[in-house]
């Protein structure tokens, strides 16, 4: 095993929200000890001890862990409350309006333990600082340091006030060196990890502020994260899941230019026995090459995520996304030609400004016609500093909300009819979490944590951590049940 300056570190340590949305409730988890490097006594409140909350996306939820990495390293332990805590962080999002309400009110909430609890010094990480900048140092007073997203390997300076740090760091994140394997990490995810396989974006979508907040795309060397995937792969992870801004755009700006393909080829063949999938895929770099890859890979799970945004042409054009809604339907068809099991899941989004009642229809069609496993809907969020708010014509917020539950209540219908498909068929699932005597909880290939249903299973003897074949025996909306074949 690696040493512990270098190891993945693993433990379910700190009070995290649930991935793939923006808000949600507050899950505490315990430390893990089985495979763990870290024991059960270092969780408690000594004068090093941290809390942390990782608010946002997987991406936010690897930064976190390598935050937690370094801080381990430099002798900081974990408590379970943010009472017994010297010093809190809040990992912060930003993308959406209801992310940033989300950020400031947890800031709000957590800053109370600076007069009831033991903490010394509050600190905000992430998007928020990076977004907002100098702005937040009157609206949160409260908070002692705010660290951008280019400072993250700046944590444990941050933390420790006896070296004096500056209040403000926000150096570009387009400067700062890319995570690499040998970074301590302290995974948070059962039986699971992601990968974050690039950093940033270089597309211009106009609704989209990432851009600003993380820098042009900057893709991991393929051997880096092959080799912290054979690191995680020794301590018992049973599924990897690969994340980026673009992920089907990965490797198109290393030299030698390489693909998404590719790097699934080489983490397929580190072991049969580890699932793989990618999330945050784009139309336009979703090729016929990777299609063919992820279909003829065994344990490269069969799942499409492709955000769309729109199907109307004179929206995506105003959105600033390179393809029509013909390039769209040419997709789609061709996924399910190569990939017939597959499962695709996309998000849209209502409300763009402009948007007619002509163009939503024609999202509604679109849907109607390709009927997704699975799909988000997001309401547009406006903000002075996106290209979209100079765009004439907003929809009210009324409109907007209606549209989103007209689309909403077309998908569950959708849903429904692929769940009943499933009824009486037999599928690989991980079994994550016992959540009572004789029921589990997994996820099949098609269904990706926390954005997606969940399978339940009955059983008496199972174990969390382990694939089991089961049969659909009943399903619900977005749900399905089973029982071991």
């Amino acid at each position: 095993m690696p040493s512990p300056d270098i190891a993945v570190l693993t433990g379910l340590i700190y009070s995290i929200l649930p991935l793939g949305s923006a808000t949600g409730e507050k899950e505490i988890y315990n430390p893990d000890t089985p495979n763990s490097m870290i024991s059960k006594d270092s969780f408690c409140g000594d004068t090093k001890s941290l809390y942390l909350v990782s608010l946002g996306c997987p991406r936010n939820r690897v930064d976190s862990e390598l935050m937690l990495g370094k801080l381990m390293k430099d002798g900081w332990t974990v408590s379970d409350s943010p009472a017994q805590a010297r010093v809190i962080i809040i990992n912060t999002c930003s993308f959406i309006e209801p992310a940033i309400n989300e950020s400031i009110d947890v800031i709000l909430e957590l800053a109370a333990y600076k007069q009831q609890g033991r903490c010394e010094r509050l600190i905000v990480t992430g998007c928020l600082p990076q977004r907002f900048r100098r702005q937040l140092a009157s609206a949160l007073p409260e908070v002692d340091a705010f660290l951008g997203t280019g400072a993250f390997s700046r944590i444990a300076s941050a933390a420790d006030h006896t070296q004096n740090p500056p209040k403000f760091q926000l150096p570009d994140p387009n400067r700062q060196p890319l995570q690499t394997m040998d970074e301590p990490r302290v995974r948070t995810t059962p039986h699971l990890a992601y990968l974050k396989i690039a950093e940033g974006c270089s597309r211009r979508c106009t609704y989209c502020i990432i851009p600003k907040l993380r820098g042009i795309q900057r893709s991991r060397p393929m051997a880096d994260i092959v080799e912290e995937a054979r690191r995680l792969m020794d301590i018992g992870v049973k599924e990897f899941i690969l994340i980026a801004q673009d992920s089907t755009s990965y490797g198109l700006d290393l030299s030698p230019k390489i693909d998404l393909a590719k790097l699934l080829h080489s983490l397929s063949a580190l072991s049969g026995a580890v699932r793989i999938r990618f999330l945050y895929g784009h139309p336009a770099s979703t090729k016929k090459r990777l299609i063919q890859t992820a279909a003829a890979l065994p344990n490269v799970c069969s799942y499409y995520d492709i955000p769309i945004q729109h199907a109307s042409d004179r929206m995506l054009k105003l959105m600033n996304r390179d393809y029509t809604v013909a390039d769209l339907y040419r997709l789609f068809e061709a996924i399910r030609c190569i990939d017939p099991e597959g499962a695709i899941r996309t998000t849209v989004m209502v409300g763009f400004p402009g948007e007619t009642e002509d163009d939503f229809e024609q999202l509604f069609t679109f849907v109607e016609t390709v009927r997704f496993d699975h799909l988000g809907v997001f309401l547009y969020s406006d903000a002075q500093d996106l290209p979209a708010h100079g765009i004439a014509s907003h929809v009210p917020k009324p409109l907007a909300k209606d549209r989103f539950d007209r689309i909403m209540s077309l998908q569950s219908r959708i849903s429904h009819d692929h769940n009943q498909k499933r009824i009486g068929r037999t599928y690989s699932v991980l079994a994550e979490k016992q959540l009572q005597a004789g029921l589990f909880c997994g996820r099949t290939a098609f269904q990706a944590p926390e954005i997606d249903g969940v399978t339940y299973v009955h059983s008496k003897k199972l174990s969390e951590g382990i694939f089991v074949d089961v049969e659909i025996t009943s399903a619900r909306q977005y749900d399905l049940i089973g029982k071991p074949v």
